[in-house]
């Protein structure tokens, strides 16, 4: 599957600060940015033709990587670098990421990787749609700077320059759906706030993550595990954009940490409740008409007020079944999504995100019996054993100098 040195540099992007030149009223990192990104991106394609939803993840993913290892240029300077010196920078890139890159697919991933950095028309239509994305991500976030920098003798010329890129992307009627700002845009906004919320909210860690970059690195680590296990198109996309979609009713109803949400009789049952009625009466009826099927059942949505994103199912004639063996159902009509997995891929999200801040030194009671009781909740799914991946990730994260405790993983 994916390795640890690469979940490190996926995670550091949380450490990442942007627009860090401006005064601000909450922070903005780069993974947070980048989660806005994908799922503007998915709404943007869903109202086009043409678009393959695997190479918009997958030039999702190369654009993420590329930015984590240039992220001390500015996002300016880096554009009209990249157009005079596109060569020069990707090639840096990939001697930085190489290592990292080489083992995940038997070097498939990394020859896509540099395909793609080289050739510009790769996925022509679906790396437009991202540069809009990233744009409306970049706009989203300076109406927050804004609000603080009003007295900077610059940030009108800013706030022109940011509004009169708009123009650029308005062939895509997603752009121009969300800049006319209709309904579409509501989801927008509510999205963009996960990242308001931090995750592991009682205890301090190093570095903080938001609900919505947690929900970008669960749908990477459910990208990769597709790729292992050589899932159809329409799996891969379905687990990709299930994951990322996974905690969006917490926009609604806050993140509700596990040990609360199942160690009182019921509660579970009624936050689940509250969360159908949330996504009824403040989700769905903001998603376009032609996309709110299949949205519903991205969300976990099944049967009749019933939800559960991380089960197994398979959808097929207009009918949605909770199904044994997802494998048996490995093609794109069954529209399968391995929600078992899944809740694996979260799982170990939380692990990566206690065990990073313990390998800082954040050594905290709820940190560590965090880390102990999700790792004996990691399993093998389809013969990928996240359980393993956890012990090379916190062995990883222990030997990179930096204080480790002692855990015992028996």
């Amino acid at each position: 599957m994916i390795n640890p040195k690469i979940i490190d540099y996926i995670f550091s992007s949380a450490s990442i600060q942007r627009w860090n030149d401006y005064p601000r009223m909450v922070e903005l990192v780069e993974l947070d940015k980048q989660a806005h990104k994908f799922i503007i991106a998915f709404f943007i394609a869903k109202l086009e033709d043409d678009v393959n939803f695997t190479h918009l993840i997958e030039a999702g993913i190369f654009e993420f990587l590329r930015r984590i290892v240039v992220t001390d240029i500015r996002p300016d300077v880096f554009r009209k670098a990249i157009q005079r010196k596109s060569k020069e920078i990707n090639s840096w890139v990939i001697e930085k990421l190489k290592d990292s890159l080489e083992p995940i697919q038997n070097g498939r991933f990394l020859k896509k990787f540099e395909e793609y950095l080289y050739d510009s028309n790769m996925y022509k239509k679906e790396r437009f749609i991202l540069k809009a994305a990233s744009y409306l991500a970049t706009k989203w976030e300076f109406s927050i700077v804004y609000q603080t920098s009003k007295f900077l003798t610059d940030i009108e010329n800013v706030k022109r320059s940011v509004e009169d890129e708009i123009e650029d992307y308005y062939e895509l009627i997603g752009v121009r759906k969300i800049a006319l700002n209709k309904k579409l845009s509501r989801i927008i906004d509510l999205s963009g706030r996960l990242r308001f919320q931090k995750r592991w909210a009682q205890t301090p860690r190093i570095p903080e993550t938001s609900v919505l970059g947690h929900m970008l690195t669960v749908a990477l680590f459910a990208y990769f595990y597709s790729k292992d296990i050589d899932a159809c198109d329409k799996r891969l996309q379905n687990n990709f954009y299930t994951a990322l979609f996974h905690d969006l009713p917490e926009a609604l109803t806050r993140d509700i940490i596990s040990p609360v949400k199942y160690s009182v009789d019921e509660l579970s049952d009624i936050i689940a409740e509250y969360e159908i009625i949330k996504i009824e009466d403040d989700i769905l009826p903001f998603i376009p008409d032609s996309l709110k099927e299949e949205f519903s059942y991205l969300l976990g949505l099944y049967e009749d007020k019933k939800k559960d994103e991380f089960l197994d199912k398979i959808k097929h004639n207009n009918k949605i079944d909770i199904v044994e063996n997802i494998n048996d159902y490995n093609l794109d009509k069954y529209n399968p999504i391995d929600g078992k997995a899944l809740k694996q891929c979260d799982k170990l999200s939380a692990f990566i995100e206690a065990s990073l801040s313990i390998s800082h030194g954040i050594k905290s009671k709820e940190l560590q019996s965090g880390k102990k009781h999700i790792f004996k909740g990691l399993k093998t799914v389809h013969d990928i054993d996240f359980k393993e991946l956890a012990k090379q990730i916190d062995e990883e994260f222990g030997s990179t100098g930096q204080t480790q405790t002692t855990f015992d993983f028996d």
